[in-house]
């Protein structure tokens, strides 16, 4: 089975956050596991989205969800490291795109993870995938489109 690559523009990364490993978020191997990195990612597209002044879900109905998530590991992180989250978008079409991660451990410079999630507008009212709306794309005009 080919081995997944994750590379991205460095000028696409529009956002960044620090978050701590926490002790809890150790596994068995004594660095941290799969399942917590997956949530600290969800904590960090929840900051970015914030920073932006996008709500995950609108009055409307509208809202965000994620579609696929890829993450490839490249050092292992441990308690208390602390984590440089960078984030951005790239690879917009109609109903969505690609949020990107690029996850370092600053004391030392060591890349630890990529991650790309990707995601679509939906209307839980009608249960379907809608089009992105334009007040989104505004917010990053510099991203590539598609379609």
């Amino acid at each position: 089975m080919a081995r997944l690559t994750l590379e991205f523009p460095e000028d696409q990364y529009c956002y960044s956050t620090q978050l701590t490993v926490r002790v809890t978020d150790i596994n068995g191997a004594n660095h941290l596991g799969n399942d917590s990195m997956i949530s600290m990612i969800s904590e960090a597209r929840a900051r970015f989205l914030y920073e932006f002044g996008i709500r995950e879900t609108d009055e409307d109905g509208t809202g965000i969800i994620v579609t696929d998530l890829a993450t490839t590991y490249r050092a292992e992180a441990h308690a208390r490291d602390q984590l440089l989250f960078e984030v951005g978008v790239m690879d917009f079409n109609r109903y969505g795109g690609d949020i990107t991660f690029r996850i370092t451990r600053p004391a030392d410079g060591t890349l630890v993870a990529m991650a790309k999630s990707g995601f679509v507008f939906f209307d839980y009212r009608q249960s379907k995938v809608v089009p992105m709306p334009d007040a989104f794309s505004a917010k990053f005009p510099k991203v590539n489109r598609l379609d």
